[in-house]
């Protein structure tokens, strides 16, 4: 696939805040329950995630969690002992829901509405560690121009930690009671350079009852991204690989006809610790 114009670009992440700013909806109505979780000083990390994330109090003076969404898991990381945290997304509905969380909670915490590929300067070479994932790197169609963005944002030894959707689960068909290919061309295929344009979310993670109904929705943009790239984009950007594994445990309930023993025979997510070793800003 060609590389997309930056006018290409802006317009496919600008189409993206629009379906993103809808599906805030979803995360609006959680508010409380989150304020409730965070203050009795929940974590709402994935079992896989914990190896990767320890000693933050020791370590971590400012965590940067790109495409935050609602916020939930930035301030998670403050409660797991970030000294600081620092909140990036697209969606100004998703940043208003964060804010609100983080001063409930009184949290140390700093958000911005941006796009990530532009994300502040000031916020150069700050970041001992950079969260994401969780199903955010599907809505970034320029790679190598994102890892470049997390290189100048993190310290020298400064860490990345990526818990993702492993892109194997692309290729299947959620409606399938067995692991077999999306019917679909656009999915049903490791290697698709396709991106993807949909209307409407899967009812197991935006329920219609708070959403509106398909026909309403903007449309969005996905692409799929191999692990080979998304490692070859931050080593071209001058990470060094830690350690990466995959795992059989999902983020969300994306297959939902598959038994739990078929599901877990197939990685369903992965984590990935890279870290920058020089300025490369």
């Amino acid at each position: 696939m060609n590389a997309l114009s930056p006018d290409e670009l802006h317009q496919l992440h600008q189409r993206n805040r629009a379906a993103w700013n809808e599906a805030a909806a979803r995360y609006e109505t959680e508010i409380e329950r989150d304020i409730v979780f965070l203050q009795a000083g929940g974590k709402a990390f994935h079992r896989p995630e914990w190896p990767f994330l320890q000693d933050l109090r020791v370590w971590c003076q400012r965590a940067i969690h790109l495409q935050c969404a609602g916020g939930l898991d930035t301030l998670s990381l403050w409660n797991h002992g970030a000294n600081e945290v620092v909140g990036i997304d697209i969606s100004d509905r998703m940043i208003a829901t964060a804010q609100q969380k983080a001063a409930a909670i009184g949290a140390t915490a700093q958000w911005y509405c941006c796009d990530v590929l532009a994300a502040p300067m000031p916020l150069n070479g700050t970041a001992d560690l950079i969260y994401t994932g969780k199903g955010a790197l599907l809505w970034i169609m320029d790679l190598a121009r994102w890892a470049r963005v997390v290189a100048r944002l993190l310290k020298p030894k400064g860490q990345l930690y990526i818990f993702e959707g492993h892109p194997l689960t692309w290729v299947w068909d959620p409606t399938a009671s067995k692991y077999q290919l999306d019917p679909d061309p656009r999915f049903g295929n490791y290697f698709s350079t396709t991106i993807a344009e949909e209307q409407g979310w899967p009812t197991e993670y935006m329920p219609s009852s708070v959403v509106p109904v398909r026909g309403d929705h903007a449309r969005k943009f996905e692409r799929q991204w191999t692990l080979g790239q998304v490692i070859t984009a931050l080593a071209e950007a001058g990470l060094r690989l830690q350690r990466l594994e995959e795992h059989p445990d999902p983020y969300w309930d994306q297959f939902p006809q598959l038994s739990e023993d078929l599901l877990h025979r197939l990685p369903q997510t992965y984590s990935l610790l890279m870290y920058k070793d020089q300025d490369t800003s």
